[in-house]
């Protein structure tokens, strides 16, 4: 199963969020790793939605909100270089419609 072409993908949390450093759960040093800053929130938006529509996209639990969805793979920067993430879809209950939650890294596949 693929995450739709049409979910939702906030830009603040791209932007207040993923992009900016923050005291606890930072992940804007991990993300520059791979050429993603604070000017280009739209490249970040693009390499997730890229992401979603290679690979699969897996259960990964419920709550009253809806399901969650867990999609791995590399996440590509706008200079070709690339970090392995989780990323975190939820499909609501409500209206059945898929956002963007957040992602995480993971290590690299055992051979």
């Amino acid at each position: 199963m693929r995450i739709p072409a049409d979910a939702v993908i906030a830009e603040e949390k791209l932007r207040f969020y993923l992009l900016v450093p923050r005291p606890y759960d930072d992940k804007s040093k991990f993300l520059a790793r791979a050429g993603f800053g604070p000017e280009n929130p739209k490249a970040l938006e693009s390499a997730i939605r890229e992401l979603a529509a290679r690979e699969d996209a897996v259960e990964d639990g419920s709550n009253e909100y809806g399901m969650f969805f867990r999609v791995e793979g590399p996440l590509t920067g706008p200079e070709g270089a690339a970090v392995r993430i989780a990323a975190i879809w939820l499909r609501w209950h409500i209206d059945g419609s898929y956002h963007f939650v957040t992602l995480k890294p993971t290590k690299e596949p055992r051979p």
